[in-house]
């Protein structure tokens, strides 16, 4: 009876473990079964986030901002790191040699030419001058000596009571003197030059810098005594590149020349305009190691806003380009084949997007100038830019209302499903917390 009742319970036992196998096999295939079905569903949700979601709705657009092209004369301007240079440097000097015994000018003050900036000594000088127009006087008065004699010898000449030999001498004697009376001339002008090279003058009127040599001190020709910048006109020498340059030099072969391109000098910060003047020259030669052409612009500088070796930032207004489309420069892309715009065009369910090809005529921090490529009243992409493609649909979303940043990360999908909407309240709470 015992035996029986063992192998009942062994039966029971595999008839058991035999069921447990059974349903363990059916839920691992049941298992097996979900995962690809969620992979695909997260795969079509992937989709439908990047623009991918194919359904009664269509591809979800992409907000985007647009810009509308209008039409303008856009003036060409050319911006620069400039330096200010005085338009002539002068070092002032003594002439000649001797003690300095006054300095009559102030540092730092404007100074005009031939104002007196200082003086030497000039006793040596006046008694040379005097010693040489002695010299002249009794240079004089044998010269005059020698003309009466020789009237004389022409007389007894005359009667036959000299010899020509003799009169002919004396002839020679009065050239002799008269070319040494014409040399003490000179040498009375010198005298009087060097004497009044004792007052040293301002050689041009500009601004005098700090007196180098005091009073009181033997100096030379060698010895300077002071820097006089002029600054009135005052010069800026900028660069620009090699590539701007063409049309530069065209307009200063033309009638018109260099002097009626306006150039403007602005502070460090580039927030106030110190002064306006003019393009003066250009250089005959581009910088091979920078790949840049100086240029010098004039400022009549009444106002000394403008400092010798003063930094400042440079505007040159060269030239308009009529009636050019204007967009915004963030409209503005570059490409393997050049520079491009994404235009908005209408599709059959809205909007979308196609690639226009553009061509550039002037750009700068805020605009570009199209020449070629768009017209007036035709809509460009602005913002957004980076999720775009050929033939992308987009929303043209109103720029005072910015859009929500985890929408912009990750949208919604478009058939507003209800795993749609909870995974857009998911983001937002994460958002919030």
């Amino acid at each position: 009876m015992s035996n029986k009742k063992a192998l009942l319970n062994t039966a029971i036992g595999l008839i058991a473990l035999g069921l447990a196998i059974w349903f363990w096999k059916h839920s691992r295939t049941d298992q097996g079964a979900e995962v690809p079905q969620a992979e695909a569903q997260a795969e079509q949700g992937h989709g439908r986030g990047h623009g991918g979601h194919h359904g009664p709705g269509g591809d979800k657009p992409t907000p985007v901002t647009a810009a509308t092209v209008t039409v303008a004369d856009i003036p060409v301007t050319h911006t620069a790191l400039g330096t200010a240079i005085p338009s002539a440097v002068v070092t002032v000097t003594s002439r000649v040699a001797g003690q300095l015994i006054q300095v009559a000018f102030q540092e730092g003050q404007l100074v005009k030419q031939g104002q007196l900036l200082a003086k030497i000594d000039p006793r040596p000088f006046e008694t040379a001058l005097g010693q040489i127009q002695g010299q002249a006087v009794r240079n004089q008065a044998l010269l005059k000596n020698s003309q009466i004699d020789l009237e004389r010898y022409k007389t007894l000449q005359a009667q036959d009571s000299i010899a020509s030999q003799q009169v002919d001498s004396q002839a020679s004697l009065v050239q002799q003197y008269q070319g040494t009376v014409q040399a003490d001339k000179a040498s009375v002008e010198n005298a009087r030059l060097q004497l009044s090279f004792t007052n040293i003058t301002a050689p041009i009127s500009g601004r005098i810098g700090l007196r180098q040599v005091d009073s009181g001190n033997n100096i030379d020709t060698t010895s300077p005594i002071a820097v006089i910048n002029a600054i009135h006109p005052i010069h800026v020498v900028f660069t620009l590149p090699e590539d701007r340059i063409t049309r530069l030099v065209a307009q200063s072969q033309s009638s018109a020349g260099l002097h009626k391109l306006k150039v403007e000098a602005w502070d460090k910060g580039n927030t106030r305009r110190l002064a306006s003047g003019v393009l003066e020259s250009i250089d005959n030669q581009i910088d091979t190691t920078s790949g840049t052409l100086k240029l010098k612009a004039a400022f009549a500088n009444e106002d000394d806003h403008l400092f010798p070796n003063q930094f400042v930032n440079v505007k040159l207004f060269s030239e308009t380009i009529p009636h050019a489309s204007v967009i915004p420069i963030n409209a503005l892309q570059q490409g393997p084949d050049g520079a491009f715009v994404y235009k908005i065009v209408p599709d059959t369910n809205g909007e979308k997007v196609v690639l226009q090809a553009v061509t550039v005529g002037h750009t700068d921090a805020e605009i570009a100038a199209i020449t070629k490529g768009l017209q007036p009243g035709d809509r460009v992409v602005s913002s957004g830019i980076d999720k775009l493609k050929q033939d992308a649909k987009v929303r043209v979303k109103d720029p005072n209302h910015a859009l929500d940043p985890a929408e912009q990360a990750d949208p919604t999908p478009a058939n507003g499903s209800a795993e749609g909407q909870a995974s857009k309240h998911r983001r937002r709470a994460a958002a919030g917390a």
